[in-house]
């Protein structure tokens, strides 16, 4: 069962990148969706109570705002208010309530609103980095010489990574895995660790070569390396999180995958480090 569920999630995964459009930005918007309800489901478990819907139709909207902003429908500066303006509808909401909200409670629902807005809303600029090229918000002069680095191979070689890093440091834990690398997380190991980052960075220069990237091997070192270790970070900051909600899985919408929290938490930091590193190489012309 966990091997169909993973399966049907990877068809799913790369069905909505190659189609890209709205169909990615709809992809976004559902895993976000789900996984922000086992969030705050996690949060209810401690005692907390999170404004829910708005922070949920919030989220939607700064991912699809994000879209018509890199497409050029909409102005940058318009995009970048949905985040104070949600964040104050949400304080809003909660001081309306008929029992005033606790500090936890804004708290987590501002979290939410970053942690499955803001930051997954950085696939869909990955995801256009074309439309960026002559986009007149971005000044012209980001990814001015990075015409081989589309956005379907820099989102695609992405996601390979965080797969690989997964498998890595799961197969390579749990045949050698010996030394403990968090009391967060007891299963997971350094050995497990290392094996994840071997595995994105020869992911990463089998890609950057069959992408026909410049200086691939060290491309591909140094996305392998980013990117292994911010899913780390995604991982372990979800396993805190039900560490604290005393739950094994965030939800069971995915057979033997547990929740949707459980299946994303790598792909949430990676996007907005990655967006920022590409700027960063393209402006100092380092690859």
């Amino acid at each position: 069962m966990r091997f169909k569920s993973g399966c049907i999630i990877g068809i799913f995964g790369l069905f909505v990148v190659s189609l890209g459009g709205w169909f990615f930005v709809i992809g976004i918007s559902l895993l976000t969706s789900f996984a922000l309800l086992e969030l705050f489901r996690m949060a209810e478990y401690t005692g907390i109570k999170p404004a829910t819907k708005t922070t949920l139709f919030s989220c939607v909207i700064i991912i699809l705002s994000t879209y018509l902003e890199v497409i050029g429908i909409i102005e940058k500066e318009i995009s970048n208010a949905i985040l104070p303006i949600s964040s104050i509808a949400i304080c809003t909401w909660l001081l309306l309530q008929p029992k005033p909200g606790k500090i936890s409670d804004i708290a987590t629902s501002i979290f939410g609103l970053f942690y499955l807005g803001l930051l997954p809303s950085y696939w869909i600029k990955l995801r256009e980095l074309e439309n960026l090229f002559n986009n007149p918000n971005y000044n012209g002069n980001f990814f001015s010489s990075l015409d081989n680095f589309s956005g379907f191979k820099v989102t695609l070689i992405t996601c390979l990574l965080i797969v690989s890093s997964d498998i890595g440091s799961y197969f390579i834990g749990k045949k050698y895995g010996k030394r403990a690398l968090s009391s967060i997380s007891p299963g997971k190991t350094i050995e497990g660790l290392i094996g994840g980052i071997s595995c994105s960075i020869l992911t990463g220069i089998i890609f950057s070569n069959l992408f026909s990237w410049e200086n691939s091997i060290l491309i591909g070192i140094f996305f392998g390396v980013l990117v292994s270790l911010m899913g780390l970070v995604g991982d372990l900051i979800e396993s805190m999180m039900k560490r604290d909600a005393k739950l094994k899985d965030s939800g069971n919408l995915l057979p033997g995958h547990g929740g949707m929290l459980d299946r994303i938490d790598s792909y949430i930091f990676t996007p907005s480090l990655i967006y920022y590193t590409i700027l960063v190489i393209d402006s100092f012309k380092i690859f």
